[in-house]
Parts: structure tokens; C-alpha cells; sequence
């Protein structure tokens, strides 16, 4: 990991030993889902790798873009391939080696102390909490998705009347072995508008008709808001923190909610904010319980990475900044995750130093700070 973290670049990497060493320490992943545990055919990893939702033209390829030249070119040499390896030979190695070992060389690869997997997304077809840290020789913890434990309270057909009573159990059950919880709808559905906590009968009226379409995705914005409020009593409870995906939406029309549930002391955590990373750290720098994920998440381009990272840097305080690669279901995304956050920091605190502006002293602890220390403070490892 040293040489990737150090390669190449605009200028030469003149990086002094101590934060050299605090570059390359090993981190917190505080946010990321499991990964697949077998192996794939070529046009399955080309959607994955991609996030797309469909094929590519007759004729040409999803490695035909920055995702896919980043495979080739960071992911190459741990299957023991040369850098810039053909597709065709990348995909080769991975058949060959299996699922299993590919997991473990990416994932071991990343220099991960600690992964706190959001199991929003869970089935046998991915790994595990405990075998993602397995494998990445690193603690694991689970960060409890809010909407899939609904589903599941939902889906159980409980009467109108006892759906409030069987959500603060189910999350309550949930919460008991988890460092925090996760929403991945309610922030852009429901806490814009009016954030305070719904009444009973509000409530009760709207889960009638809710457990009529149990099937479906939760999207009634009462019971979303029911759901973050119940999700703030299990956290305080639990002195756990949340986390709110902002999916690239507004982090700043979250403001009302998250002034609302201030006096209760969760920490919240902003994920996926780019491209509005500006308004997440101004959010985190006026409120004493708001934090941001700093990682390249799923919508920040890797060319457009270390930009982003120097404007919430310097915009936010440094103990409200968290690192989480925001890598799923390819073991490869998790592993250019941690890669890029760790370049694009390298870049921007090299840069500081070299022109003066920070010691070095400095600079090494803010990449101990955002790397693991905040994670470890928030989320109590």
C-alpha cells in the first residue's frame, strides 16, 4: 500500500518520515457494505464495477472508464498482474485465484484496522460483518440499516396499533450489537420538511396502510420520520451514533432535523455528500453532534477527489471528519476506496508542508484524526 499511496503525481512526494507513517497507518472504515463471496462472470463485474445499470454498447466495454482503469491499474498488481493489465488478463487472475483469496488479497491489501459494514444490504450472497473483518485481518462491527429492519417489522403484519411498540423493539434488538445505526431514505424523503416527531394517531393512521403494502419501499414521509425519532431514542439509549446517506442530495435542508434532535446528544454522520461536501461541512463546523464521512463515497469522481477532500478539510474541524471508503458488493471498490482517500490526503497535506503552511506535526495528526481516532471516539471501538 506505501508505494500505491506515493506514486506518481503532479510533483514528487517529499514526504517527511512521521507523517509518511501517518499516511499509511492503518484506518477506520466507518462506512461500507459487504462483498460478494463468489466469483463472476465478465458482464456482471463490469455492471458492478460501475454502478451501471446496464450493459455496455454491442462492442465496447465498462473498463473504458475511470472505475475501470483504476482496477487495471491499483487492483493489477495485488492479484500479482502488472500494473495496466489487460481486462481480459485482470478478469483471468480473478477466476483463478477464486472469490475467497481475491477477497482477502484486496481487502488485506487496504490496511484497514477496523470495518463497520452497514447491513442494509445482506444475504448469503455477501460476506458477513465478522468474515469481511476475516478477511481483511481487521475488527468488525455492524452499522444497522433503519429501513431494513422496518421492512422486517413491516413484513411480520403486526396491527396498526402495535406497529409502534414492535419498531422500538425490533431496533432496540437490533441496536444491542451494532456501534450505529443507518438511513438511507429518510433524509431525503422526510427530514427536509417538517422535522419534528409525528403524533401517535399520525402515526398509527399511516402504518394502516403501510402494513397494507408491507412489500413495498418505505416512502410515507410520517413514518419515515417516525423512524428516524424512534432510531434517536434506541441511539441515546445505546450512546451510539447515526448515519444519514445524503445520496449527492442537499445536506443543508437536513439543518431543521438536526437542529431539532441537538438537545438529545446522538452524533450524526453525513455520508455520500459530494457534490454538496461544502454544505455537509459547514453543517458539521455550526453543530456540536453533526460529523461527515470524508471518503470518497459513491459519487465523488476519483479525479475530482483530492479538490474535494482540501474544501471540506479546510471548512470543517478536524475531529469532525471521518474516513469510510463507501466500497460495496466488489472487494475491488473497496479496496480503490481506501487507496484514493489515502492519495488524494497524501496530495493535499504534503502539499501544506511543503509550502510552509503546516508542520509536520500537524499534518500527521489531522491524517490520525480523520483516519481512525474521530471513528473510534464516535462510534466508542
Amino acid at each position: 500500500m506505501d508505494e500505491a499511496v506515493f506514486a506518481g503525481g503532479p510533483r514528487p512526494f517529499a514526504v517527511p518520515d512521521p507523517l509518511r507513517a501517518a499516511l499509511t497507518a492503518p484506518l477506520v472504515n466507518q462506512s461500507c457494505l459487504g462483498v460478494l463471496r463468489d466469483d463472476l462472470p465478465r458482464t456482471r463485474f463490469e455492471l458492478l464495477v460501475t454502478g451501471s445499470g446496464c450493459p455496455a454498447p454491442p462492442g465496447t466495454t465498462h473498463f473504458d472508464t475511470v472505475a475501470g482503469i483504476a482496477v487495471r491499474r491499483w487492483c493489477a498488481p495485488v492479484l500479482d498482474l502488472e500494473p495496466h493489465a489487460p481486462a481480459a488478463v485482470y478478469l483471468a487472475r480473478r477466476q483463478e485465484l477464486g472469490a475467497e483469496e481475491v477477497n482477502r488479497r484486496l481487502l488485506r491489501a487496504a490496511g484497514l484496522v477496523s470495518v463497520l459494514v452497514d447491513t442494509g444490504r445482506h444475504g448469503p450472497d455477501l460476506l458477513t460483518p465478522p468474515e469481511m473483518g476475516g478477511l481483511g485481518a481487521a475488527a468488525a462491527d455492524e452499522v444497522v440499516r433503519l429501513e431494513r429492519v422496518e421492512r422486517e417489522v413491516a413484513a411480520a403484519g403486526p396491527a396498526a396499533a402495535g406497529y409502534i411498540a414492535a419498531l422500538a423493539a425490533a431496533l432496540a434488538a437490533e441496536a444491542v450489537h451494532a456501534v450505529g445505526l443507518a438511513s438511507s431514505a429518510a433524509c431525503r424523503t422526510a427530514l427536509p420538511g417538517d422535522p419534528a416527531r409525528p403524533a401517535r394517531g399520525a402515526v398509527i393512521a399511516a402504518a394502516g396502510e403501510r402494513l397494507a403494502r408491507s412489500g413495498e419501499p418505505l416512502a410515507d414521509s410520517v413514518l419515515l420520520r417516525h423512524l428516524m425519532w424512534t432510531a434517536v431514542d434506541v441511539a441515546r439509549e445505546r450512546g451510539i451514533p447515526i448515519q444519514l446517506h445524503t445520496g449527492g442530495g442537499e445536506p443543508a435542508r437536513l439543518a431543521g432535523f438536526l437542529r431539532a434532535v441537538r438537545h438529545t446528544g446522538v452524533p450524526f454522520v453525513l455520508l455520500d455528500c459530494y457534490p454538496r461536501h461544502r454544505e455537509a461541512a459547514r453543517l458539521a463546523a455550526d453543530l456540536p453532534h453533526v460529523y461527515l464521512d470524508v471518503g470518497p463515497g459513491s459519487g465523488c469522481p476519483a479525479a475530482g477527489f483530492t479538490a474535494a477532500l482540501g474544501e471540506v478539510v479546510g471548512l470543517a474541524p478536524f475531529h469532525k471528519q471521518l474516513f469510510g471508503s463507501g466500497g460495496h458488493v466488489l472487494a475491488e471498490l473497496c479496496h480503490l476506496g481506501v487507496l484514493s482517500y489515502r492519495r488524494g490526503l497524501a496530495r493535499f497535506l504534503a502539499a501544506r508542508v511543503a509550502d510552509g503552511e503546516w508542520s509536520t506535526a500537524d499534518a500527521a495528526r489531522v491524517a490520525h484524526l480523520i483516519g481512525s481516532d474521530n471513528a473510534r471516539r464516535v462510534y466508542r471501538l
